[in-house]
């Protein structure tokens, strides 16, 4: 496959959950090209957008004539088009079982469990719940950053730029609990280079927008 087979157009708004693509594509070192939108503006929700994305939500992947959409499936997706970054652990690899499993129980637990926290509902019991606790949720994963630096050990992946993205948003935003375990996950993750690009890069877009916008 050559590196024009496997370009792909990232649509995105700045610091929203799209960063945290930008910021797996810059890791993975990819060929892309960025479909910029203003979200304040409410581009995502125009006609053209809707029509790729009915949804109007980003992240959203084209890749030829392949659409993606949630934020997991594009992590998934992207770090398979680029196996030689190493970012996702191959069928056969000891550690795809763990890295599939981190990736999924992102959507499948954690994001439902901060929910319905931040929204004061009535927690329902463990036994009925498809993700048990707020508090179970939040002990399994920091049992597992315990063991670090990353989510599979020493092997950094796709699986820790969206946690790692994810955690910070959600810390600073006071909807999870800040323990030393998640803050320093997080200050290995901001560290990255590819981070700080994408942090950068999303400045000078969202500065670019408020220009337009004056």
């Amino acid at each position: 496959m050559t590196t024009q087979d496997r370009q792909i157009t990232l649509y995105h708004c700045p610091f929203t959950r799209s960063t945290g693509a930008l910021t797996l594509l810059e890791e993975l070192g990819a060929d892309y090209r960025l479909h910029v939108m203003n979200m304040k503006a409410g581009e995502q929700r125009q006609p053209e957008f809707l029509a790729i994305n009915p949804m109007g939500k980003v992240p959203t992947v084209t890749h030829g004539d392949a659409v993606v959409t949630e934020q997991v499936s594009v992590y998934l997706y992207l770090a398979d088009l680029y196996p030689e970054a190493g970012l996702a652990p191959p069928m056969g690899d000891p550690l795809r079982g763990p890295y599939l499993r981190w990736m999924v129980f992102y959507g499948s637990c954690f994001e439902p469990a901060v929910v319905d926290r931040v929204q004061n509902r009535e927690p329902i019991h463990e036994q009925r719940s498809p993700y048990g606790s707020f508090e179970s949720v939040m002990n399994t994963l920091v049992s597992q950053l315990k063991a670090g630096p990353w989510l599979l050990g020493e092997r950094f992946s796709a699986a820790d730029v969206l946690w790692g993205s994810a955690l910070n948003w959600t810390t600073q935003f006071g909807l999870i609990p800040e323990v030393p375990e998640v803050r320093d996950y997080i200050n290995r993750f901001l560290q990255r280079p590819a981070y700080q690009k994408t942090l950068a890069r999303d400045a000078e877009l969202a500065a670019a927008q408020q220009d337009a916008k004056a």
